[in-house]
């Protein structure tokens, strides 16, 4: 992808910094992670009674997204692979944010994040690009500017930028609505692909909620406060669960009922959903003792019901606890 002229983007009130004149870029060097899907979507309450869509983001940091970028002070900017035009204009919108509007460059993304599947693969790469811009200015950007141009340049995002702070996120304005004030409690997650074809994520209309799952989403997000205070992994599970059947009734997930019965016969605490992806997560205590052997029972069930491509990683656990 080739973005001619990153000069023509409009500086009018979008907080240029106006820190150099070009010569004080260096190659700069970003890096985001993906995520497996959401623990809990819907529309919320923010400001002034004000609804919005919101989301609360599952982190999948062992997958990532990397951005190098090389700065030039003449000609476009160009991104590796091609294809990646998102992150070319994010690479735009930051040099001009940093006030270097008249550079250019050459953007070079590498990611383990699979496409199209709801890992988040476009945020990351977009994020990662933006901390690589900022890095090549010498400027560690806020996360919160890391989300506005984010937004701006791909029209929806998540939370990654917060890493793997538990926040209710507004996906289309890229603002916080509620952090809930820590980590997420210690999870295993065991992740299935439901299905091969990936989907387009932002191409998908958004989900048209009704007063009672309107009403459901305000005491999920209550709920999932406290199971972020309290470190409660059951209640998490619980808030995830309900999330994802209110998904199910807009955005269907193939086998999704058979993978959840199967979570609760071998004890897991919940599933999740990508919620525009083809992700199914189901949730475990980490700190339940004993807790391999029905992870190993329920992904060996999961083999003998034909699902294959099945994925396992943590959220909040000790390093060096392997599974």
């Amino acid at each position: 992808m080739i973005w001619k002229n990153p000069a023509a983007l409009s500086e009018a009130g979008s907080g240029v910094l106006g820190i150099g004149d070009g010569s004080s870029l260096q190659v700069g060097v970003g890096r985001a992670m993906g995520h497996h899907g959401e623990l809990l979507q819907g529309v919320f309450e923010g400001e002034g009674g004000r609804l919005l869509r919101g989301l609360v983001t599952l982190p999948l940091d062992r997958q990532q997204s990397l951005a190098t970028f090389w700065p030039r002070d003449h000609g476009e900017i160009r991104a590796r692979p091609p294809d990646r035009k998102k992150a070319a204009r994010a690479t735009a919108l930051t040099l001009a944010h940093l006030g270097f509007s008249r550079m250019a460059g050459d953007l070079t993304i590498e990611s383990d994040i699979p496409v199209g599947h709801g890992y988040g693969s476009s945020t990351a790469d977009v994020i990662a690009t933006i901390r690589a811009v900022g890095s090549a200015a010498g400027v560690a950007l806020r996360r919160s500017t890391i989300c506005r141009l984010a937004i701006t340049a791909e029209g929806a995002s998540d939370a990654i930028a917060h890493h793997d702070q538990a926040v209710l996120f507004a996906h289309r304005e890229g603002k916080i609505i509620e952090h809930f004030g820590g980590e997420f409690p210690p999870l295993i997650v065991i992740g299935i692909q439901t299905d091969f074809s990936p989907v387009d994520t932002l191409a998908l209309p958004p989900a048209r909620y009704n007063h009672q799952e309107i009403e459901q989403f305000r005491v999920l997000r209550g709920l999932l406060y406290r199971a972020v205070r309290q470190q409660d992994p059951v209640l998490i599970g619980r808030v995830a669960s309900m999330s994802a059947h209110i998904s199910q009734r807009h955005s269907p997930k193939p086998r999704f009922d058979q993978v959840a019965q199967l979570a609760n016969t071998y004890g897991a605490c919940g599933v999740q959903v990508a919620h525009s992806g083809t992700l199914i997560g189901a949730l475990f205590d980490a700190d339940q003792r004993g807790v391999g052997t029905p992870i190993a029972r329920f992904t060996r069930a999961l083999e003998q019901n034909g699902l294959h491509r099945i994925t396992a990683f943590t959220v909040n656990v000790d390093r060096g606890i392997l599974l």
